[in-house]
């Protein structure tokens, strides 16, 4: 069975009996004070792995598969060869860990502040997927037509950056572009050290 399928499989089998459940939710959530004050770091992971409710699930596995299976059994194989799925599997776990960071040193001391969903670790495999491939058409849910995966990389950051800097909603935006940096960083040098390709020059060839 493919990576991207198991990691479906294990996210719903952990979200869903916690949607009405919020002790088990309460348990496995992103809680910044929690971490810090009990020492509980695998939320950094299990935060990944519960989501508010089904059309959260739902969006976030839908976009996984699509871009996690071009990952899985196209692009990482043409690069990376017998290392791919290995590098699959780092990218989505310190993704995880790695988007949630700097919401741990913000909001450490707020007892009040907690996050869930794979949010971060799907925007990682969104834009290694786009460094990659930045030609590839994607497409908004709300714009009928398709743009070239570069354009949609930097709307996509500029509009978590600001968004986040707004605050408000509850929308972890600061994770969706933590993830999605990670992703470009992480692919960039895992192409230095496994291939002789350098992504930036070919990115910039792609794009102009």
């Amino acid at each position: 069975m493919s990576v991207t399928l198991i990691i479906i499989i294990i996210t719903c089998i952990v979200s869903i009996p916690a949607f009405q459940k919020d002790d088990v939710k309460d348990k496995l959530l992103f809680w910044p004070y929690r971490i810090n004050r009990q020492n509980e770091y695998y939320r950094f992971i299990s935060g990944a792995l519960v989501h508010a409710d089904t059309m959260h699930l739902l969006f976030n596995m839908v976009t996984l598969y699509s871009f996690g299976m071009a990952i899985e059994n196209f692009l990482y194989p043409i690069f990376f060869h017998e290392q791919s799925i290995t590098l699959y599997m780092i990218l989505y776990v310190l993704a995880a860990i790695f988007s949630c960071i700097p919401d741990f040193f913000k909001y450490r001391n707020d007892y009040h502040y907690r996050a869930l969903g794979a949010s971060g670790a799907v925007s990682a495999v969104i834009f290694s997927a786009i460094l990659l491939e930045p030609s590839m058409p994607l497409r908004f849910f709300f714009v009928p037509i398709d743009i070239p995966g570069w354009v949609f990389g930097f709307i996509f950051l500029g509009l978590s950056a600001y968004l986040s800097k707004r605050g408000g909603g509850n929308i972890g935006h600061n994770a969706h572009f933590w993830g999605g940096v990670f992703g470009l960083v992480f692919t960039y040098l895992a192409s230095r050290a496994f291939t002789s390709v350098n992504l930036v020059d070919r990115f910039i060839e792609q794009v102009f």
